[in-house]
C-alpha cells in the first residue's frame, strides 16, 4: 500500500475539532506533504501521521504564538509549537518509514579474497628468549 494524502476531515479528527475550515486544512495538508517530500520522496506508507502532525501544528497555531491573554484567560504554549515546519523527530520518522537510517554493516572484503595468509608464517613458534618480566622461563 502506498502513501495516501490525508483529508481535511482526518485532520479535524486528529485535532479533535468538531468543525474544520476545509479549504485552509487542504492547503496546510498539501503544503505539509510538499515539506515532507523535501526529506523523502516519494512519501512512504505511514507518512500520513507525520503529515497530519505538521499540518495540525500549523492549523492550531499558525502564527507560532507562545503566550496569549484574552480577558481573564491566558495560555502559554511551548516554544516553537506552531507554524508549518518539520521537527527533528518528524524528519527521523520519515527516514525510518522509508527504510533509511539506523544501524547497518558494510563488509569491505572483496568477493575474490583468499583466506590464506599473505605474510610469512612463523612455524617455529616463539623465540627462545623473552625479555625479563614477561613470565616466560
Amino acid at each position: 500500500m502506498a502513501f495516501v494524502t490525508p483529508t481535511a476531515e482526518q485532520l479535524g479528527l486528529y485535532l479533535g475539532l468538531p468543525e474544520i475550515d476545509g479549504d485552509r486544512a487542504d492547503l496546510l495538508i498539501q503544503t505539509a506533504v510538499q515539506l515532507c517530500q523535501t526529506v523523502v520522496k516519494p512519501l512512504p506508507e505511514g507518512a500520513e501521521a507525520v503529515v497530519l502532525s505538521v499540518a495540525g501544528r500549523a492549523y492550531v497555531n499558525p502564527q507560532q504564538v507562545s503566550y496569549e491573554t484574552i480577558g481573564p484567560m491566558s495560555v502559554q504554549r511551548p516554544q516553537g509549537s506552531g507554524g508549518l515546519y518539520l521537527t527533528k523527530a518528524d524528519k527521523s520518522a520519515l527516514k525510518s518509514l522509508a527504510g533509511r537510517g539506523g544501524a547497518f554493516t558494510v563488509d569491505p572484503t572483496p568477493a575474490t579474497a583468499d583466506p590464506s595468509p599473505t605474510w610469512p608464517v612463523d612455524d617455529a613458534g616463539f623465540a627462545d628468549e623473552f625479555e625479563p618480566g614477561w613470565g616466560y622461563g
